[in-house]
């Protein structure tokens, strides 16, 4: 592949607030997980606006113009009702989109009494707005006495399970928190084809995995699992740190507020193209109902000594609301060129006029393996090709000479929304610094005409 010339990445880098602020690395995601699920998470403190900041600039495109903002510019999290402006982060609830915040923690408990060990951890959310319905994924580990200070402990990649929250009246109690099983299985153990938990996992990657109600009112759940091998053994034939398959859950809603799951296509990779598999998807309903899946892979061998593969974002279409899929290849320009993209999370964000956005990490040259995460960019995707229009990439964040003294800069780790009020896509994520030693938090707010001058 040809590094991405005349790539399009315009607009002025972003100089983020110097101010920063230490945080063990188990609270950092867990604080993450709060805020772009609006859900709590057992470590997650309550937002903190006034804690995200930056300098004020702006960078503009024919279509798109973004800002990004200073203190007290507001936390990300989700929205609670079908309409209106009242939002949950953490366990706190704001009544005005997010200006004010108050501490509201929602009932009950769901990790009261866990014996010591087990985690739920709350990893992203989505409201049905045709049901008023607001539903909670969360990543589930039941190992007793596992130090919980311990980030992604290996353990959890045969442990790992998915559990599910649903919410009727608006985010202010729970009805019940029940581990996906898919329909017709009753062994917990054993909740999908292919999982055997103690043995293999199923889990969401990172913020990108978020839930789509699609216009139909199917609910899809965007998951990774790992594999076992003929030994049953955790299978790894891509040679890199994990592997994983993605699978796509599809629920249907009962009348007594629980789901109905069903799965049927894996969506697999070739281990000699990513090297972990298809991690972290990602999931957008395009305008003809086609499903678009956009996922993390990677060029990382733990054997250095060959040559390493490029270094891509993968993608894979549906037509059939997401029962299968087309063959994964690499996420690429309208052109029909590939890009360069470490291994990290990214999203696709479809906004309420129709347009469809991608949001990650682009980079000029074959990055390796995870690395660099810088910089943030995005882009919007031509719903007609299911790809990213060149001219409409905008670089959002990079490294700057002032983040070299401070160690590796990972821009990552992001969530959004968009502001009811406004129209607006809301971007919020930290800059962070010497392996996530330190951070600094920066909001961007990124206006969306009504009309692309891209198609």
């Amino acid at each position: 592949m040809r590094p991405p010339h005349g790539s399009g990445m315009r607009g002025p880098f972003i100089n983020a607030m110097k101010m920063m602020k230490k945080v063990c690395l188990p609270a950092f995601l867990a604080t993450l997980s709060a805020l772009a699920t609006g859900m709590p998470a057992a470590t997650a403190q309550s937002p903190a606006p006034a804690t995200i900041h930056s300098r004020i600039v702006t960078a503009e495109m024919p279509a798109l113009h973004a800002t990004i903002f200073g203190s007290g510019s507001g936390a990300s999290g989700v929205y609670l009702d079908p309409s209106g402006i009242r939002m949950r982060s953490g366990d706190s609830v704001s009544d005005d989109n997010g200006r004010t915040w108050r501490l509201q923690p929602m009932t009950p408990d769901f990790t009261a009494g866990l014996p010591k060990g087990y985690r739920r951890n709350p990893v992203t959310s989505v409201m049905d707005e045709k049901t008023g319905r607001l539903l909670t994924i969360v990543n589930a580990l039941d190992v007793p006495d596992l130090d919980p200070n311990i980030n992604e402990p290996p353990i959890a990649l045969s442990t790992y399970y998915l559990r599910y929250r649903v919410s009727a009246d608006g985010g202010r109690t729970w009805i019940h928190e029940t581990p996906i099983m898919l329909k017709g299985i009753e062994d917990p153990i054993k909740p999908l084809p292919g999982i055997e938990i103690g043995k293999n996992s199923i889990f969401l990657g990172d913020l990108g995995c978020i839930p789509i109600v699609t216009r139909k009112g199917r609910i899809l759940v965007p998951a990774q699992a790992t594999l076992l091998g003929p030994d049953g053994k955790l299978a790894n034939p891509g040679g890199g740190y994990t592997y994983t398959d993605v699978i796509i859950l599809i629920g249907r809603w009962r009348k007594d507020h629980r789901i109905e799951w069903t799965m049927e296509d894996r969506v697999q990779a070739d281990p000699k193209r990513s090297s972990r598999g298809m991690i972290e998807p990602t999931l957008a309903e395009l305008p003809d109902g086609r499903i678009l899946l956009v996922m993390r892979g990677s060029n990382d061998v733990k054997d250095k000594s060959g040559v390493r593969m490029p270094g891509y974002k993968w993608h894979a279409l549906s037509n059939d609301g997401g029962r299968s899929w087309s063959k994964p290849e690499p996420f690429s320009f309208d052109d029909g060129t590939p890009f360069f993209s470490p291994s990290a999370m990214s999203t696709l964000f479809r906004h309420s006029s129709g347009r469809v956005f991608w949001f990650g990490n682009l980079t000029p040259k074959n990055p390796e393996g995870n690395l660099p995460r810088w910089p943030l960019v995005m882009a919007e995707v031509d719903t007609r090709s299911a790809r990213v229009y060149r001219s409409s990439l905008l670089e959002l964040d990079r490294e700057q000479e002032a983040d070299r003294s401070q160690g590796r800069l990972d821009i990552s780790h992001f969530s959004m929304l968009e502001d009811r009020e406004t129209g607006e896509i809301v971007l919020t994520y930290p800059r962070s610094h010497g392996g996530y030693k330190t951070r600094e938090w920066v909001t961007t707010r990124i206006s969306i005409p009504s009309v692309s001058d891209y198609r």
